[in-house]
């Protein structure tokens, strides 16, 4: 079982914003947020948490806990509060992507109109990939789909980016992948 909520509204992104998703926040949260030096990515991590409070359906601040790769999680104790306690989190300039589950789960947002290179495509992407990305009409729109699916997995495993990114993709990951104008969003359940 599982939720998410794409936000892509992004031109509420406002100090005014900011000030009013503070004073919502946990204070980790909110110390997180502002350790980014301009107002979006302040507005982007607030919100996010935002939106993750409400697939929860919950209005009590909480803190997160993290895993040796930086994965954040629920403590037990706020965990049991919820019959989906797993969450991902992700945003770009475009959107904003949380999803909840009632196991792991990871979830990647990505623009949809970036220039990729050979060099990167041929770093991250094993053969059957860099035949699947060739054969496309729109390259660089197959390149971040493929790319949101990796980060999806990675993300749900809790490693986060590691060096083996040719082989992350195996066929056996249960992704769902939803194409937008502007962005793409891949689930990994």
């Amino acid at each position: 079982m599982w939720q998410y909520l794409i936000y892509d509204d992004m031109t509420r992104c406002t100090e005014a914003d900011v000030e009013r998703m503070k004073s919502l926040a946990s204070k980790q949260r909110v110390e997180q947020a502002m350790r980014y030096k301009h107002c979006f990515g302040q507005w982007a991590c607030l919100k996010s948490y935002e939106i993750l409070r409400q697939l929860l359906q919950t209005d009590i601040p909480f803190d997160f806990c993290y895993n040796e790769y930086g994965k954040p999680y629920l403590t037990s104790v706020v965990a049991q509060q919820f019959a989906m306690p797993f969450f991902s989190i992700s945003h770009c300039k475009d959107a904003i992507a949380v999803v909840v589950s009632d196991r792991e789960v990871g979830i990647d947002v990505e623009s949809r109109h970036r220039h990729t290179t050979d060099s990167l495509v041929e770093s991250v992407m094993n053969e059957n990939e860099q035949e699947y990305i060739a054969s496309r009409p729109e390259q660089d729109t197959a390149f971040i789909e493929l790319w949101t699916k990796k980060e999806a997995v990675l993300k749900q495993r809790g490693t986060g980016i590691t060096d083996h990114l040719k082989n992350v993709l195996t066929g056996n990951e249960h992704i769902e992948t939803l194409l937008f104008d502007n962005y793409i969003v891949s689930i990994c359940i």
